[in-house]
């Protein structure tokens, strides 16, 4: 960010961290979506601290010819807008030049989704694996993931905050996991019976390495517990195994399930929105289209017109 000072730069990422929460990724992501910006403004004839609004338009305007989807675009523009509320509230400037730009409109696909069908033969898979296993190591290893898949699907938990978990999590008796998720927002969710068996199968295997380490899922790693890239790659590995593309399946693809299948049952828009963990209804709502679902299949079973216009066929 060549035409700002290295003070105001990092006071901005410092407010986003203590103030926002935001993780050490989304802090990259804010200076690299700032140097990128500087860049096509300075190429502009003007800097980050003098653009206009029409300068932003052309800024966004340019993503777009560089191939930027819609939703990259939005992404960057948050981003300029976070950093000129933050420039407006130090007096570092007296307006906000992103404040009247429109967001470029996104395209949302619907999210890839398991059905149910194809979580229980992924768990299936996973049972059939520990008593097949070869050695206790691979044995252990599969007991692990076990507890991972059953983790997952129970509580519709981000990769992140599942193998991160960190032993003391549990609470009211093992009913509940209290979750730290982003922004280091706290919530809780129920633990089914099957998933807290899955766990406590796990940490009986393991004995007293997690409390020793401090997390439910240790590992031999710079952070102290399993990556999620290994369970990913096992998930996949599971996958094959249980005659399920691979390509379809992902540790996000199962939180994406959990919500869906909630839905799908009755449950509450807002209390899904809850148990995810979203600051905003708006993105949970991208599971409305199991909701339209169920409606226009209520509509067709219980509505007496729709029963008329069946006997009539």
């Amino acid at each position: 960010m060549r035409d700002l000072s290295a003070a105001n730069a990092e006071a901005f990422l410092e407010m986003m961290s203590a103030e926002r929460g935001a993780a050490e990724n989304t802090l990259e992501a804010y200076r690299r979506d700032l140097d990128d910006a500087s860049d096509v403004l300075g190429a502009f004839g003007t800097s980050l601290l003098k653009a206009q609004a029409d300068d932003i338009r052309r800024f966004v305007a340019d993503l777009a010819a560089r191939g930027f989807s819609p939703a990259s675009q939005a992404r960057r523009l948050s981003a300029l807008r976070q950093f000129y509320k933050f420039l407006h509230a130090e007096g570092l400037r007296n307006d906000d030049p992103t404040g009247v730009i429109d967001s470029p409109r996104k395209t949302r696909a619907l999210p890839k989704v398991l059905s149910i069908d194809d979580v229980s033969r992924l768990l299936a898979q996973a049972e059939t694996d520990i008593a097949t296993a070869q050695d206790e190591e691979e044995a252990s290893r599969r007991i692990r993931f076990r507890a991972l898949l059953e983790l997952l699907y129970a509580t519709g938990m981000r990769v992140s905050e599942l193998v991160s978990l960190p032993f003391r999590v549990l609470a009211d008796d093992g009913r509940f996991l209290v979750i730290r998720g982003k922004g280091a927002k706290e919530r809780m969710v129920p633990m089914s019976r099957p998933s807290r068996a899955a766990l406590d199968a796990w940490l009986a295997t393991i004995g007293d390495a997690a409390e020793d380490a401090g997390f439910l899922f240790p590992a031999n790693s710079a952070e102290g517990h399993l990556s999620r890239q290994v369970f990913a790659r096992e998930l996949k590995e599971v996958a094959g195994r249980a005659g399920i593309p691979v390509a379809k399946v992902s540790p996000h693809v199962l939180r994406h399930a959990f919500a869906s299948h909630l839905l799908a049952g009755g449950a509450d828009l807002r209390a899904v929105q809850e148990l995810l963990g979203h600051a905003d209804i708006s993105t949970t709502q991208i599971y409305t289209h199991v909701l339209d679902e169920r409606l226009r299949q209520l509509v067709n079973e219980h509505h007496p017109l729709a029963k008329a216009t069946k006997s009539r066929d």
